[in-house]
Parts: structure tokens; sequence; C-alpha cells
């Protein structure tokens, strides 16, 4: 008697974890638009209908890696958030962290900021944004407690330094900064963004 081949069951661990890396690596190496469940269940070794049981579409990949960048974002800047520090060399030790993601991420960077304004976020994601800029908030709500710095919303005043943060960190990610300058000028932008261009 001849037997049949059975289909086996579908198994491969933790598949949305091993396509977010799959994703997360084409884009470092070849850019978002070349981003495709059906190129990733390849390269992951999965039929190509498997990866539609975590994400509907390529956009739901995109959502999914965004959140994946920004709670990493976010763990990072809480780890060098040191309360313990003088202001100065605390939001420079912030600003170093930021400017290290965006030099080892700097696809992945476009890509959250690109989909942060999305009026379909979830909220899972829009929390993770949030969440990720708690740390400089912490550390204006902590100077203004001491007299460091001025009076007024701490969220408006994070918003003016993440902004400058965001602005070095984007202009060395896209390639118009080269890192080891951005770096090294980075005690010199904390300076200016703390105490003003003006003459003192």
């Amino acid at each position: 008697m001849v037997r049949m081949p059975t289909t086996r069951p579908y198994h491969h661990g933790d598949l949305r974890a091993a396509l977010l890396t799959s994703a997360e690596r084409t884009l470092r190496e070849k850019g978002v638009a070349a981003l495709s469940l059906r190129e990733l269940a390849r390269d992951v070794g999965v039929s190509h209908a498997a990866p539609g049981r975590h994400f509907k579409d390529k956009q739901a990949l995109l959502d999914a890696l965004t959140l994946v960048g920004f709670e990493r974002m976010a763990r990072a800047m809480d780890a060098a958030d040191d309360p313990e520090l003088p202001l100065e060399r605390r939001l420079t030790a912030l600003a170093k962290t930021y400017l290290g993601f965006a030099i080892e991420n700097a696809e992945l960077l476009e890509l959250m900021f690109a989909r942060k304004h999305d009026p379909d976020v979830s909220a899972q994601l829009t929390a993770a944004v949030d969440r990720s800029a708690e740390p400089i908030t912490r550390l204006i709500s902590d100077a203004q407690q001491r007299g460091e710095i001025i009076e007024g919303d701490p969220e408006r005043i994070t918003m003016v330094a993440a902004a400058s943060l965001h602005g070095l960190a984007a202009f060395t990610a896209n390639g118009s900064l080269p890192a080891e300058a951005s770096l090294a000028g980075l005690d010199e932008h904390i300076h200016h963004l703390l105490h003003g261009l003006r003459p003192r």
C-alpha cells in the first residue's frame, strides 16, 4: 500500500519576530520600496501566505516596524537618562543616545517619522511615540524645578529641544553631516541649545 504524504502542520516558532527581523534587514540594505510580504516569506522560509497571519498588508508591516523603532528608542533613551547628572551633561547624554540611534538606524528612523503622523496610527504606536520623548520631558521638568531653565509648559519646551536634536540626527542619518562631525560637535550643539545664540 502506498502511503500518501501528509501535510505537515505549519510551524516556525515566533514567525512575527522573524518577519520583523528580516524586514528591518531589508529596510537597512535595500530601502522601504524593497519590502514585500512575499519576499519576506521567502527569506524566512515559509509559505507566501504565512505572513498574512500577522500582517494584513505591507502597510501593517511598516506600522509594526515603526512601533519596534519607537519602543527601541524609548528603551535606549530611558537607559541613558541619569537624573544625578548636571543639566548640560544629562541632556548631552540623551542627545548622544538619540544621535547614535539615528546613525545606526537611519532607514528605520526615516520610516518612524514618516509614519508617526499618519491619521490611522494605532493607540499603541501613539503611546510608544510619547514614551520616546518622556526622558527629555522629565529632564525639562526637573530643570524647571531647580530654576535652571525658563518656566513654561514642559511639553512645549521639550518640542523645541527635540526638534533641535532630531534636526541634527536627520542631517546625520541622511548623510548631510558626517557622523563623526555630528558626534564631535554635540557638546557645542547642546551648549547653544541650552544657552541660546545671543552674545554673553
